[in-house]
């Protein structure tokens, strides 16, 4: 019996020292409570995200002070059309001193990777990532090398600019487990944003911002594990497949969830049960994280979007109909 009350403890602190990353990113990015969640969430589903927003929303800055708050790796690739697969990955060298070829890591091992306006660089470059995001690993000259733990993706694209971008494709997509959007700012939020900035606050220097790590990887690994121990009623499981498959059937879909989307949502509204301090999930959990789940893993029909209809309205009118279990 103590041996349970320790645990429970234990996982209450660190579910705590998760909850507290959220107020130092904030002493550093304003507004954006919802997008450090959805990346905290991320990080406990090991899984990816894809950040989307106009320049200027923070999204780099987000990411940088999450992996401070979380005492993490980052590291940033600008993604450009001349960007090759071994400046991501790393390359074999060859080392005049021993007239021989060394391996040189590329930028993908870290444990955070910013990989910003990944739509700007070619599919070849695109698809060198799937390895890494997928096995977390990745193979050059036929030898496998494991990624540090914990590994996410965080990509970046803009939405409005499409000219001299490479649209990724579905199957990389659908590999990103979460798609969350960063909108400007209300105007409160903007005013503390300006504020701050004629304070004398420096993006680059998030120590004088005050940021500091209140989580580790240690924690991470020990809120992964009881995250796992989050039980799903086979009511809520069949809620969440009722919804992907009403993706498949809506007729402003072309194309619907496939069962590695119905998988993400079931992980993170696990995710999202334990942060919320519940060993259970409810219907609730899963209607929370259904637009930033599939959003980006279905594909609309040309007549819907000429009708200026999103991927997120068809959703929301998806969840409005599925029956929600009692």
């Amino acid at each position: 019996m103590s041996e349970h009350v320790e645990q429970v403890k234990e996982a209450d602190e660190v579910r705590q020292a998760l909850l507290d990353v959220r107020h130092e990113v904030s002493k550093a990015v304003v507004g954006q409570d919802a997008t450090v969640t959805g990346l905290l969430i991320a990080l406990l589903a090991q899984g990816h995200v894809l950040l989307e927003g106009v320049p200027g929303v923070a999204k780099t800055l987000m990411v940088r002070t999450l992996s401070a708050a979380l005492d993490l790796d980052t590291k940033r690739v600008q993604f450009t059309p001349d960007l090759m697969p071994g400046d991501v990955t790393g390359s074999l060298v060859y080392d005049t001193g021993t007239s021989d070829f060394s391996f040189r890591e590329g930028p993908v091992f870290t444990n955070i990777l910013l990989a910003d306006e990944i739509n700007r660089t070619p599919p070849k470059t695109q698809a060198s990532l799937l390895e890494a995001m997928e096995e977390r690993q990745v193979s050059v000259d036929g030898v496998s090398r494991p990624l540090p733990q914990p590994f996410i993706v965080a990509a970046t694209q803009n939405p409005v600019e499409y000219e001299g971008t490479y649209p990724l494709p579905e199957a990389q997509l659908d590999r990103f487990l979460l798609k969350l959007t960063m909108d400007l700012p209300e105007r409160d939020d903007e005013i503390e944003i300006i504020r701050r900035h004629g304070a004398g606050f420096d993006p680059r220097d998030l120590a004088a911002a005050g940021v500091t790590a209140v989580a580790s990887a240690a924690d991470l690994d020990a809120a992964r594990a009881a995250v796992a121990t989050v039980t799903v009623s086979p009511e809520v499981i069949g809620y969440i497949v009722d919804i992907v498959r009403a993706t498949r059937n809506a007729p402003s879909f072309q194309l619907g969830v496939s069962p590695r989307g119905a998988t993400a949502l079931l992980n993170t509204a696990r995710a999202w049960a334990w942060l919320s301090g519940r060993d259970f999930v409810a219907p609730d959990d899963v209607k929370v994280l259904t637009l930033p789940c599939l959003r980006h893993r279905v594909s609309l029909r040309p007549e819907a979007q000429m009708d200026g209809v999103g991927a997120d309205d068809v959703l929301q009118s998806i969840l409005a109909t599925v029956p929600v279990p009692r």
